[in-house]
Order: C-alpha cells, then structure tokens, then sequence
C-alpha cells in the first residue's frame, strides 16, 4: 500500500515538473515572438545574423557538436558514448565522415536525408535549408533507440583538412553552417589529436566561427596513451600556445585528456589521470540536461542584446543617408566609418564593445544592401525588448528555479555513461576514504601497530589522550588547522574531546589520506568506524 502511494506521489512530482517545463518553455516561446521578433524581422536581422527561431528549437534536447581534424576520433569518441553502431557511421585512419550528422533518439533504427530533414517540423533543422542543396546532400539524420540518445543528441561533423582547395570544394560555407550550430547547441567540444596538434586554416577559421559561444566550448586531448609522460607534457603546452592564438580569451580552455575508445591503453603509466579526466567530462556532458533551460534562456538573453545592437547600427545607416544625391558615395563612406560608428553607438546608448558583432564581417554584408530601404529606430520596438530583459526574463528564472528543485536530477544514463557509476570501476573505488569499504577486517589496522608506538609515547591516562597530546602530533602533518579541526572531528567518534589508541590511529588514517591527495569525507564512513566504538554509533 505505502509503495503504491509512493509511487503515485512520484507520479504526481513528476507530472508537476513537467508541468512547471512546460511553462518555461512556453514562456520562452512567447517571448521571442511577441518581443524579439518583431525587432528581428523590422531590422533584417535575420539576413545579417541568424535565422529566426521555431518551436522546435525551444523543445529540442541539448544537442553536443563535434569538430576536429580529420582522424581525431569525433565518430569513434561517439561509438564510445554510445556503445553501438549508428547509421552512417565510418571510421578510418583517412578523412572518412564528409557529412554532418546528426545522432538522435528514435523508436526504430534509421537515417533520413537531409532534404527530407529540413523539412520536419519537429525537428529543429529547418532554417539549414538557406544553405541549399551542396549542404543539404552532405546532411543527415542517424536515428536509433540507444538511452544516451534520450536526454541528448550528438551531431558529427566533417574532418577538417588544411588547404585551401579543399575548403573550394565543400560547395557550401562550412563556417557559416558550424555557426548556425554553435548558436543551438549546449555544448561544442573540440578533438585533437596528441600527434596532430597544428590548427589549420580551416580550423582556425571554424573555431573563430564560435566567437561568442566560449562558455559552450570543451577541448579534447584524444589519443594521450600513444605518448609518455614527458611527451604529454610538451603536447599539452604545444595544445594549449596553438589555442592561445586563435581563440582571444582571457580564461584557459578547459582541456579533458585522455584516450576515448574502448580499446586497451597503449601506455598506462597516466591510467589514473585519463580515469579522472574521462569521468570529468562524462559529468560535464551528463549536467547537460539539467542545464537545457538556462542555457536556452541565456542563448535568447544574448540573441536580444544583438539584435538591438544591429537596430542601432541599422537606423544609424538609414539616419546618414541623403534624400536624393550622392548615395552610393555615402554608403561607401558609411560602410569605411564603421568602425567609429561602433564608438558612437557605444557613447550613445552605453552598450558594451562586446555587444557589437565583427566590424569586418559586417562590412561585407553591408556592401550588398540598399541603405535607404532600412528602416529609422522605433522606441516602442527597443523599450519591448527591454521590459522582456528587465521582467519578464526574472519571472522565467524563478520558474527554471522551481524546476530545478521539483524535478529529479536529469543525468545523461547509458552507453559508456553506465560503465563509470557503480562497481570497482566506479572513478574513485578503493581509494582514499574509500579504500576497505568493501573488506571485513578494519583497513586502518594495517597501519596500527605504528600509530600505537606513536600513541605510547604522548603518555596516555586511562587509555587516552588529551586534545593538547593529540594535537602536538597532528601538527607534524604541517596540514592547516582547518583541516586537522575536521580530522579531530571525524576521530573522536565519542565526542569525549579525547582519543583512545583506536581513535588516534582512525586520525593518523586521515591524515595519510589528506597528504594522498585525497578529499576528507564530510562523514565518517561505515567502514572507517573503530571496531570498539560501532555497537554505541
């Protein structure tokens, strides 16, 4: 009876919760069309900058972009997450995958074209159509029932190779397209490989395409155990000076390294630091889903800001043209001062510098509009999208709030997800605080005899000794006081401001795992209990 109400009171929880998503997506969906895009569509800005938005990009799931050089392992890395084949999958050590897949959650195995993909309405790919028919052939959709797949989609995308013959040849502009992506995507992570460290032209110029989506990019170091020690290391700082110089932040990338495919480590002296690594990464991408709407919210806060910075740059343009004579010279003139346009634009209406998009890109597309179709400013226009800024966009976060907290944890589950989380081969198992939890005899017995030498010679009484005993020989350690206050705490399981043999070795136990370079449990483990004082905890 009690399982069956807990059941129904899950139920119910579960109902609320999506109820309370529902909402929020709502929300978003209503605020972009009665706010922002009529500003969007006023200005153009949809021919400047981005597509308009639909309701499938609001209800899609977080979706992870990979881009690399070619034979980085981006299909590979994706065999590993999933643990199973997918449609149109091929791996080689050649450039291999020329098309841009997307890996997505359905019922039956399959793949749909990309002709056929852009126009789903359920899918959020239909503004990929202006890229016509040279993308559209090297696109699709690799659809299968795998558990990874129902909380996020992976999109593949072609090997970068250097040169510019090959970039001729895409017949479409690849920049253009990772941009689009990177715009709807929730995470981008970029592979290299240890042995291909140089960025090309290309490459260069797809990870520039990411200029303002910098709290999205993840980095990949894929195939460490082909290299040593030593040689990690000058690959790591060869990596991070190749990034240094295309990607103009002031943070550091956050590099994951390791060797991502289910095959033995060719060199396992670094096996502990890509455990650790690989688990980081999993927790990063698992997070994604618990993130979606913040991270859609935040896309739509960014997308606002835009597009009133392109509202001012437009009716500026308009505002200096003449009535009749001179037109074209004034639009030349117009398009070279743009640079100090920025600056007055920034003075003006005190927008930040970073608001405003690239000054050269934008050059070029000026160059084929007729100024004098753009339209003068409208207040009314601008002050909605700063009442949805001001109000509305704090009501929707107290409602992602409620979500956060009604609903269950969201974590990515299955494929090599499953492989990490329970077991011996959980990150972490057997180590630390962690290490005897699954033996019988006491694991700090091992040590004891040592520690009872030590504990004899500050002259217990009674089979104790005081705080003062015990923390002359604490402070030996060098550990701050902060961190001996919390191994005392955990040590005296009596409470009794003293610590017998048991308990003063439990310390010792401690603090060789603090100086391991392990973290202190915020509670005393089962397992780590001294035999005498279990029957009274």
């Amino acid at each position: 009876m009690f399982s069956w109400l807990g059941k129904q009171g899950g139920r119910q929880r579960n109902g609320e919760a999506e109820d309370v998503v529902r909402t929020v997506t709502g929300g978003l969906k209503e605020l972009y069309a009665k706010k922002l895009l009529p500003l969007e569509e006023h200005y153009r800005f949809h021919d400047f900058h981005s597509p308009a938005l639909e309701g499938a990009d609001f209800d899609n799931k977080p979706m992870v972009l990979l881009v690399g050089q070619y034979s980085t392992g981006k299909t590979t890395f994706i065999r590993y997450l999933l643990e199973q084949d997918f449609p149109g999958m091929r791996i080689g050590p050649e450039p291999t995958t020329d098309s841009f897949i997307a890996v997505m959650y359905g019922e039956t195995e399959g793949s749909t074209p990309g002709n056929a993909l852009v126009v789903d309405p359920k899918k959020p790919f239909r503004k990929l159509s202006r890229f016509g028919n040279a993308f559209l052939n090297r696109f699709m959709c690799a659809q299968l029932p795998n558990q990874v797949l129902k909380s996020i989609s992976i999109i593949d995308s072609p090997g970068i190779l250097s040169g510019e013959k090959q970039r001729l040849s895409r017949g479409y502009d690849f920049c253009q397209v990772l941009q689009w992506f990177a715009e709807r995507v929730d995470r981008i992570i970029l592979l290299f490989d240890a042995h291909k460290l140089d960025i090309s032209d290309e490459f260069s110029e797809a990870i520039k395409s990411f200029r303002g989506q910098d709290d999205k990019i993840r980095v990949v170091l894929n195939k460490a155990d082909q290299v040593d020690t030593q040689q990690l290391m000058r690959v790591y700082g060869a990596l991070m000076w190749s990034l240094g110089k295309v990607i103009n932040t002031p943070e550091v990338l956050r590099v994951y390294i390791g060797s991502f495919w289910a095959q033995p480590l060719q060199n396992t002296e670094n096996r502990k630091l890509f455990e650790a690594e690989a688990q980081d990464l999993f927790q990063d991408i698992q997070s994604l889903p618990q993130k979606a709407t913040v991270r859609k919210l935040n896309d739509l806060i960014k997308r606002s800001r835009l597009a009133k910075v392109h509202a001012y740059i437009i009716s500026h343009l308009k505002k200096e043209m003449p009535a009749v004579f001179g037109k074209e010279n004034k639009k030349k003139e117009l398009i070279n001062n743009l640079p100090e346009i920025y600056r007055q634009l920034q003075r003006e209406y005190q927008i930040s510098p970073g608001d405003f998009p690239e000054v050269g890109k934008m050059q070029e597309q000026l160059a084929g509009y007729d100024f004098t179709k753009f339209h003068t400013l409208k207040p009314k226009l601008i002050e909605a999208v700063d009442n949805m800024l001001s109000s509305k966009v704090s009501s929707l976060m107290n409602l992602i709030t409620q979500e956060e907290r009604s609903m269950p944890t969201q974590m990515v589950q299955g494929g090599a997800f499953d492989g990490t989380t329970a077991g011996p081969f959980d990150h972490g198992y057997g180590e630390g605080a962690k290490e005897g939890a699954d033996e019988e005899e006491w694991i700090v017995a091992r040590d004891k005899p040592v520690y009872d030498e030590i504990f004899y010679t500050l002259s217990p009484i009674n089979g104790r000794i005081s705080g003062a005993s015990a923390k002359k020989e604490m402070l030996t350690s060098k550990l701050p006081n902060s961190v001996l206050g919390k191994i005392w705490k955990l040590a005296d399981c009596d409470s009794d401001g003293m610590l017998d043999e048991e308990e003063f070795a439990l310390a010792k136990h401690l603090i060789k795992i603090k100086l391991e370079g392990y973290e202190l449990p915020n509670i005393l483990p089962p397992h780590l209990v001294p035999p005498s004082h279990r029957k009274s905890l």
